[in-house]
């Protein structure tokens, strides 16, 4: 059948139509390939052919907040394989293993794998320079060094809970390590290289890096001055006494700043896997909970004071030994009681009757509320990990007996930084701050602030006014009560004992007591309060006074001097008890004679240096108070030196 030429034409005319659209479809594919999609599809294809070796970036260093390195970095290169790249996994094993010290067999497993990219765990990873320039020597087909660093503490055991450790992937795993590992870790870079399906180097294609992001350097609120001085006094406790455990708190009152911290047992964060996890697991000064003892009658006694339920000049008291409460004896401390007293001295000797008193004039819910105002029974907010909340009876269950333990600080539980941030509170003018160790955080790069903690301040418990009557009381209590061992001879020392029994299975235990002091300094403007705690000591009378209040007195003593705040001559004079003896003032012996200082001799132990017979210096300056026999060294010369010298 014969077709017509319009027919042919209408049948070209649709080919054409057709041809021309199915160009079109493709001359848009292929520039939506190009224009639209092509980078998508470059990155991809690159990324099918590229082979990652990370560079770790370094963890921000932790520094105190004068700038001295706490926690820093070392480098420590690790391994990475690429099997495929591996020409002779036989002879690559047996010039690799002895360097690395792994044996043959493991290694040869991995270098045989059909992975991109392989780290040899654990001999391979964060190995010394050393080893990494051995392995670099060796020129070994698909054997990368990646550079690496591994977390250096370079004081060992100093503040090891506080600061924590790093793991073997510099992931924060403890303490403020892994509380501000966010900050701290950084982020990772690398080296891309390009290979082919075989895994083999595309040798025309260069390689990329992409550095390493440094974390961010953390500056503590720690004085590491201050911190040295807890720590050298816990070690000197530890060699007397022997006890299961100590905590020692140094906090600035009117901000909240923890500057300084640390616990016996302690570790070297270098070293944890060394250690009993119960050890590196619990910061003590904020994990542990204990009967408070005498140092939670501060809580009473500001209580008290802030309802106006006693004047502490005025008032007076009877103690027969004991307080009847609810059929219950309680016993003071001291057997037969201290008879008829002020409320001053009450505080002064910590008599658990007369704070039983003071309890009942507060009344259940008063004297609960101050005690949770002050922060007992819930969390302070600080910034370390495993705080804990310590255990107040529920009021349901608080009868006319656990009301009146309650108020000498007996039957309730508390931790550590939390009787730190309460009594801060009651001696600082009133305010309770949230005691922070993190102070700022500043880029590694440009030394540049990039943030900043200031301090919190929950809430007013107690009026200013008030709390100048605590800070009274409590100076009283160091000059002439039972603080007298911390007393500090130029410095105005307010503080605390305590004495708690320890509780185990429900029970008291025989001779086995926390002793703690808490004090303050100077009593007119505190600006540093220092907690310390120590359990079971052995070998001596298990009293706060006897064991702790010392060491609170060493620690103020020497952080006065760190803080540069000069002795002061108004403070209370110590009220010596047997066996003590008066403090000496030094005379001013410059100018005179070597002959003059026989007299001295009863006195004083006299050193000599130089030659002469005329005194030139001495030290100490004159006005200081000494003990009797303490040492004076004399420096001698000629009368001409002393003219010349005036």
């Amino acid at each position: 059948m014969r077709v017509s030429n319009v027919t042919v034409r209408k049948r070209l005319f649709f080919v054409l139509c057709g041809g021309l659209i199915i160009f079109l479809i493709i001359a848009a594919r292929l520039g939506y390939v190009q224009f639209i999609i092509g980078d998508v599809l470059s990155k991809r294809a690159e990324n099918s052919w590229s082979r990652d070796i990370p560079f770790e970036p370094k963890r921000g260093e932790i520094l105190d907040r004068n700038g001295v390195a706490l926690a820093t970095n070392k480098s420590a290169p690790s391994i990475v394989v690429v099997p495929r790249q591996i020409k002779d996994p036989v002879e690559t094993t047996k010039k690799l293993a002895p360097i690395l010290n792994i044996s043959e067999d493991k290694l040869l497993k991995i270098l045989k794998k059909s992975s991109s990219k392989e780290h040899i765990r654990t001999e391979g990873i964060k190995i010394t320079n050393e080893k990494a320039k051995q392995i670099r020597d060796l020129q070994l087909d698909g054997v990368y060094i990646a550079e690496d660093s591994k977390r250096f503490y370079p004081f060992g055991n100093y503040l090891s809970h506080v600061l924590g450790f790093a793991g073997i992937d510099n992931q924060g795993l403890n303490g403020l390590e892994l509380y501000y590992d966010d900050q701290l870790k950084g982020k990772k870079g690398s080296v891309q290289y390009y290979s082919d399906a075989k895994g083999k180097r595309m040798p025309n294609i260069a390689d990329d890096y992409t550095p390493p992001i440094n974390g961010l350097n953390l500056k503590l609120t720690i004085d590491s001055r201050i911190n040295t001085i807890l720590e050298r006094e816990l070690n000197n406790a530890q060699a007397q006494y022997n006890p299961d455990s100590m905590i020692a708190i140094a906090e600035n009152p009117n901000t909240g700043e923890i500057l300084g911290m640390s616990s016996r047992p302690s570790f070297d964060p270098a070293e944890y896997r060394t250690v009993s996890p119960e050890i590196y697991n619990r910061n003590l000064p904020v994990w542990s909970n204990y009967e408070p003892g005498s140092t939670f009658k501060i809580i009473t006694l500001a209580a008290a004071l802030n309802e106006g339920l006693v004047d502490l000049n005025k008032e007076s008291f009877n103690d027969d030994g004991a307080a009847e409460v609810a059929g219950a004896r309680l016993r003071c401390w001291k057997r037969g009681g201290h008879g008829h007293q002020s409320f001053l001295e009450v505080v002064q000797n910590s008599c658990n009757p007369g704070f039983v008193e003071l309890g009942n004039r507060l009344g259940k819910d008063r004297l609960f509320k101050y005690i949770r105002d002050f922060g007992f029974g819930s969390k302070t907010g600080i910034d370390l990990k495993g705080e804990g909340t310590g255990i107040l009876f529920n009021m349901d269950r608080v009868g006319p007996v656990e009301q009146a333990t309650t108020a000498f600080g007996q039957g309730v539980s508390v931790t550590p930084i939390q009787q730190v941030a309460a009594v801060s509170a009651a001696i600082n003018g009133g305010i309770l701050y949230q005691p922070y160790i993190a102070k700022e955080f500043v880029d590694p790069v440009t030394n540049e602030v990039v943030s900043r903690k200031t301090p919190i301040a929950k809430r007013r418990v107690i009026s200013s006014e008030t709390s100048k009557k605590v800070r009274d009381a409590l100076e009283s209590v160091v000059a002439q009560g039972t603080g007298r061992n911390a007393f500090v001879e130029g410095y105005r020392v307010g503080g605390k004992t305590g004495t708690a029994q320890k509780v185990k299975d429900g029970r008291y235990q025989e001779n086995n007591f926390i002793v703690s002091f808490i004090g303050f300094a100077p009593a007119d403007d505190p600006q540093i309060v220092v907690y310390v705690a120590v359990d079971n000591p052995k070998g001596t009378v298990q009293f706060g006074g006897t064991v702790a209040a010392p060491i609170v007195g060493n620690i103020i003593r020497d952080s006065m001097h760190v803080l540069g705040i000069p002795p002061r001559k108004n403070q209370i004079e110590k009220e010596l008890r047997w066996p003590e003896s008066p403090d000496v003032k030094v005379p001013n012996l410059v100018g005179l004679e070597k002959k003059d200082l026989q007299q001295m001799l009863d006195t004083f132990t006299i050193e000599y240096s130089g030659e002469g017979n005329t005194i030139l210096d001495q030290s100490p300056k004159a006005g200081v108070k000494l003990k009797e026999g303490s040492k004076i060294r004399i420096y001698l010369g000629n009368k001409a030196e002393n003219k010349l010298k005036k």
